[in-house]
């Protein structure tokens, strides 16, 4: 029986590294794997998953309003689908987090998603709430603060590298808004970068 796995962590842990390494191995193997992004993610192009080392590939983009059940199960039903792979699985639905169980009990295929636990105020997003509820595997990536501790937060910052706590849950950024640091530098708005 097929699993459904989330694989969490805070921001630049590898995740979309680790999610291309996976899909490549597929592919070597000569499986199809069907990898999918959230739509309002650009950094790296519509539709493409893309990691700061410089790995990318072609991805379908989704939007909250997607059924991904049946885009999979049409997928399926053209070509064999290997596992499929999600990024930034924070931004599903919840709705789209129990397709996605569907596709793992229903259809027998693998799903790994690949995301953010907390948002920058500390607060789960509604997909990774979903998936930690749901997912038969829960796998941390581990990353690192500016003091050498287990990076699990995300701090939101300004252009000076001061920590904003007030703002709207989903802002797309890189490491020029976004920093990983422990739970003391969380609590402490310490970044690294403004002269913490």
């Amino acid at each position: 029986m097929a699993k459904i796995y989330f694989y969490y962590s805070a921001m630049n842990a590898g995740k979309s590294t680790v999610l291309l390494q996976s899909a490549y191995n597929y592919r070597e193997r000569g499986m199809h794997p069907l990898l999918f992004t959230p739509d309002i993610d650009t950094r790296g192009g519509a539709g493409r998953i893309s990691s700061r080392i410089g790995l990318t590939a072609e991805a379908i983009a989704f939007t909250r309003q997607d059924d991904l059940l049946a885009r999979i199960r049409t997928d399926h039903g053209v070509q064999r689908i290997a596992c499929v792979l999600v990024d930034e699985a924070q931004f599903l639905t919840r709705v789209q987090a129990q397709q996605l169980t569907d596709v793992a009990d229903q259809l027998d295929i693998p799903v790994l998603c690949y995301g953010l636990r907390t948002d920058f105020q500390g607060n789960l997003f509604e997909g990774s709430a979903a998936l930690l509820a749901w997912a038969d595997d829960l796998n941390e990536i581990k990353t690192i603060c500016h003091c050498g501790r287990k990076a699990t937060m995300v701090l939101r910052t300004d252009q000076h590298g001061h920590a904003l706590r007030e703002g709207a849950q989903i802002e797309i950024g890189g490491n020029e808004r976004y920093v990983s640091v422990c739970r003391r530098h969380f609590k402490e708005g310490v970044s690294g970068e403004a002269g913490a």
